[in-house]
């Protein structure tokens, strides 16, 4: 059985470079593996993003008059990466595969009465292992100020307001997902704070691995876990001190070799002249006993026993 997939991410302002160049593919290199830059071209928007997340946002703040204080920290925008099983898209083929993309994103657009115009982007991507669409959307919230006016304000907190919110998310895409004719199941055997992409990815790859993919408010870090990860940080600091250490032994041993290798080319090359050197010698020895042999009539073979004998007697 295969589940209906929908995870959620929040986003301040200096994250949306980066996130707005990996789901438009305006990269040139990915150092996710699992994309395939061939296929890139068949990847397609049910919204198009004509600008940069960061400018899309600021226009529409300005066109809508949205309230809501942004500072450094706030979170700006949200990710809904919505799949499901590869051997699900597979078994409905590509209409049907289109159809439940245009499902989630119409849930989207309605959910929490956000609004189409709020959607930033709807990407979705089909060079990597397993079909999924990644909705860009403003968490703008319908309210009132303290005089009682209705306006619309970016306000994230407000958005995902109470702990259950990200469950609630969870039960209502897959109720949406079902009554629209796709046979999908909610996970319900295991429990999970919150995947990362990646994660997610390996997960929609196996359907005998059942997941709840709900996102529960992060609960405090225990005193217990603390220390647990206190000792895991120095053990990891001593691992690190340790290959430092390796590492360096490894850079000395590298300059030594280089050092070998550049007096081995030295030696060859003084080889090489000293073979040069002995070929003209034992060349103008030749011609001396020619010259010789012709001055004096003297026979080559008798002088040359003589200087041998010479040199032996030399080296006595």
């Amino acid at each position: 059985m295969s589940y209906a997939i929908i995870r959620n991410a929040n986003y301040k302002r200096e994250n949306l470079a980066g996130l707005y160049k990996h789901n438009e593919r305006k990269n040139t290199n990915y150092s996710n593996k699992d994309i395939n830059q061939r296929k890139s071209v068949n990847n397609y928007s049910l919204k198009k993003c004509t600008t940069t997340y960061a400018n899309a946002i600021k226009l529409l703040q300005q066109e809508n008059n949205l309230k809501g204080r942004i500072i450094k920290t706030t979170n700006v925008a949200c990710e809904f990466i919505v799949t499901s099983s590869k051997d699900f898209f597979n078994s409905i083929g590509e209409e049907e595969t289109r159809r439940y993309f245009q499902t989630a994103y119409n849930f989207v657009a309605s959910y929490k009465n956000l609004g189409e115009k709020y959607i930033l982007s709807a990407k979705i991507h089909l060079d990597e292992s397993t079909p999924h669409m990644h909705i860009i959307f403003v968490p703008v919230v319908h309210t009132k100020d303290k005089n009682g006016n209705a306006i619309d304000k970016i306000a994230c907190s407000e958005y995902w307001k109470g702990q259950d919110s990200y469950r609630q998310l969870q039960d209502n895409f897959h109720k949406y997902i079902t009554e629209n004719g796709f046979a999908l199941e909610r996970g319900k055997q295991r429990e999970v704070e919150h995947l990362s992409t990646e994660k997610l990815k390996q997960v929609t790859d196996y359907d005998n691995i059942k997941y709840e993919l709900s996102h529960e408010q992060v609960q405090p870090t225990n005193a217990q876990d603390m220390a647990l990860i206190v000792a895991q940080n120095k053990q990891l600091t001593q691992y690190v001190n340790k290959l430092k250490m390796h590492l360096s032994k490894s850079y000395k041993a590298i300059e030594t070799m280089e050092n070998l290798q550049r007096e081995n080319i030295n030696l060859r090359y003084e080889n090489q002249e000293l073979k040069q050197e002995n070929h003209r010698l034992k060349d103008y020895i030749k011609h001396t006993f020619e010259v010789v042999k012709h001055l004096f009539n003297f026979p080559v073979d008798r002088l040359k026993r003589l200087v041998d004998g010479f040199i032996k007697d030399l080296q006595k």
